[in-house]
Order: structure tokens, then C-alpha cells, then sequence
């Protein structure tokens, strides 16, 4: 197999793009399974006895009682609400796990070491490279096998037999994500390939996750997004920001939008026309001229052809005919399946409603 190194200057550049059939790689991982080399995300280890409730604190997510071998997916905002870090978080061991985008692990690490002032806890780097598994044979015994364990992958986190990795379900995509030592990767590629699991590049990730309508930090959102409009609203179960806590930077912002407004941008699946040449990440979307949004990732999938994420002025119709690209040259379409729920008044807009008798 020849390995495709991802476009460089790009979010994925240093990882491998595909492995000379791309299309053949995404209809594998939707068919049978595959196994993706994600090592250039960034994996961070929190240590201490104070590191539950102290991270806390700081995000958006309820994880001061984070039950072990639980995961979810967590942010940290700034003071006006705007989205600043998104990580995966593993609670195993004793330890806290965060992974999150290339380039992303050295500003977060700083972050919170910052934050740490009194608190007995610990925040390093972790020398882990991720590797996830795609497609519904990833539970095979096969696999099973060659990973050391016995237990369905997509339950909790598991610790990797005689290993300092571990196996984790990925809390936003239909995935399991195996962190292994960087020294020891390509010995579990070796075994996870010989077990029967074919190699696909990032290209067949990126497709999957676009398609499942998941977006990225730095890729699908800029410097004005906050977390309603990115649907990373949820319980730790789902979703990056629980309703029911308080006390972090922006949460004033997530609470006035959630109980009074509404988010101004909304994400959503785009078709787009294909006999053209692709748009680009950050390229404006237009409706008669005007800017209505931004494109974020854009991906060929093997099924529904070209599509991309983007965010768009909310309350736009699903019908409503968009031109993108750099000179607007490129048609598109709105999935209306990825258009948010019609919006339900918040319990304070009720409130004030009653308040004012409109109700």
C-alpha cells in the first residue's frame, strides 16, 4: 500500500490521507472496519487527587464525579462564551485523559497550568498516539483478540492487557479509539491489521465524521462560536456542555442563550456541486449576493459525493439556493436533515412572556 500524506498546510498535515483507494477505505468502514492513524492529536494526563473537581471548575462539562471508565467530550470557553479548547475526556485509572486537536495540546497544557495555583493537581503531556477503529466488525472476535480484551469495545473505557494504553468508545462519533504508546504503535497496527482490520487514512475519518454531522474544533467553527451553535449542548453522556452546572468562564453567555435567545449561527450539511473545483475551509457562503456563513470542512464521501459543514445565519430555510468558494462558483445544497429542531421558547423567555402578559 502507498500512504497519501494529508494536504499540507492543513489541519491533518504529518498524518496519512488514504492509502491509494479512498473511496474503498470509507465503504470499508462502513461495512466492515477499519483502523485510522490519529497519532497527531495531542494527549494530555491530569494527575492528583483534586484533579476531578478542580478540572470542573474550568469547562463546561460535569465531571467532578466522573465514574471510572466513563468519557465524554468537554470545553473551555472564554469570558464572552466564544468556544477557546475541545478535548476528549477519559476518566481511568486514577487518571484523567484529555486528547485534542494537532496543534492544540501545547496551548491547552498552558492553560491549565495556569489554573492550577493551590490545587493538588498534575498536568502533563502524554506520550499516547490514538488510533480508531470504524465499522461495525470492530467488535469482532478477531479484533477482540489482538486487543487483549474480551468486553464489547463501545461500553467504557478498558485498559489495554499489559499495556500502558488503553480502549475508549468515542463519545461523538459511532467509534472506538485505542491509545496505545507511541513506541508501541506500530506494533498494535500490526496486530489489529492481522486480525483482519484494514489501514484507512484520515480522509475516511474526516468523511465519517462530516457525514454524521460532527463538527471540529478550528476547522468547523472561527472565533466567534459558542457552543449552542456547534449542537455541543448535552449531559456527559452526550454533548460537550451540561446545562445544570455553573461557576466557569462564559457560562453567562451558554445560560442567556439556552433560557432567553437563540444562537445566531447554525451548523448543518451542505451537498455540493461536484463538477466543479472544491471550496475551501473558511470560504464565504452567499444567497443573493449576500454572505450568509462560513464553510468548514469540506470532504469527498463515497456515497453522498462532495459535502461540507458550515455555519449559517440561523433561521435560513432549507431551500434556500447558497453559492460558495473563494469567487462563489460552487452551488449548494442544505441537507435538511441537519437543520435544528424548530426552536422552543427557553424557560426565561416564557418567564418574561408571563411577565409582560403576551401569555
Amino acid at each position: 500500500m502507498s500512504a497519501v500524506p494529508a494536504p499540507d498546510p492543513g489541519p491533518d498535515a504529518g498524518a496519512v490521507w488514504h492509502y491509494g483507494d479512498p473511496f474503498g477505505e470509507q465503504r470499508c468502514a462502513a461495512t466492515s472496519a477499519v483502523v485510522v492513524d490519529r497519532s497527531h492529536r495531542a494527549v494530555l494526563a491530569l494527575g492528583g487527587p483534586e484533579r476531578q473537581t478542580w478540572l470542573h471548575s474550568l469547562c463546561t462539562q460535569h465531571v467532578a464525579d466522573l465514574p471510572d471508565g466513563a468519557g465524554t467530550e468537554n470545553l473551555t470557553l472564554d469570558a464572552k462564551g466564544h468556544i477557546q479548547n475541545h478535548w476528549v475526556q477519559t476518566e481511568l485509572s486514577g487518571q484523567t485523559w484529555l486528547d485534542t486537536e494537532p496543534g492544540r495540546g501545547t496551548p491547552l497544557i498552558e492553560h491549565l497550568r495556569r489554573m492550577v495555583f493551590w490545587a493538588d493537581v498534575t498536568v502533563e503531556p502524554a506520550d499516547l498516539a490514538v488510533l480508531t477503529l470504524l465499522g461495525p466488525d470492530r467488535d469482532a472476535p478477531a479484533v477482540l483478540a489482538a486487543l487483549g480484551l474480551t468486553e464489547p469495545l463501545a461500553t467504557r473505557a478498558l485498559p489495554l492487557p499489559n499495556s500502558a494504553g488503553f480502549v475508549r468508545p468515542d463519545p461523538g462519533l459511532d467509534a472506538v479509539d485505542v491509545l496505545v504508546p507511541r513506541a508501541d504503535k506500530a506494533e498494535w497496527l500490526h496486530r489489529l491489521t492481522a486480525a483482519g482490520v484494514r489501514p484507512a487514512g484520515v480522509w475516511a475519518y474526516e468523511a465519517t465524521r462530516v457525514a454524521a454531522h460532527r463538527p471540529r474544533l478550528g476547522v468547523d467553527t472561527d472565533d466567534r462560536s459558542i457552543p449552542h451553535e456547534l449542537n455541543w449542548i448535552g449531559g456527559p453522556a452526550v454533548g460537550a456542555v451540561h446545562l445544570d452546572k455553573g461557576c466557569y468562564s462564559g457560562q453567562e453567555t451558554v445560560a442567556r442563550v439556552h433560557n432567553l435567545g437563540k444562537p445566531p449561527r447554525m451548523l448543518v450539511l451542505l451537498q455540493l456541486d461536484g463538477s466543479v473545483d472544491r471550496p475551501a475551509t473558511g470560504d464565504p457562503v452567499t444567497s443573493g449576493g449576500r454572505a450568509v456563513g462560513r464553510l468548514g470542512t469540506v470532504v469527498d464521501h463515497f456515497e453522498l459525493g462532495p459535502i461540507a459543514l458550515a455555519l449559517l445565519k440561523r433561521g435560513l430555510p432549507a431551500d434556500t439556493p447558497l453559492l460558495t468558494g473563494a469567487d462563489s462558483e460552487v452551488s449548494a445544497v442544505i441537507d435538511p436533515d441537519s437543520m435544528p429542531a424548530p426552536d422552543a421558547p427557553g424557560a426565561g423567555r416564557l418567564a418574561v412572556d408571563r411577565l409582560r402578559g403576551r401569555l
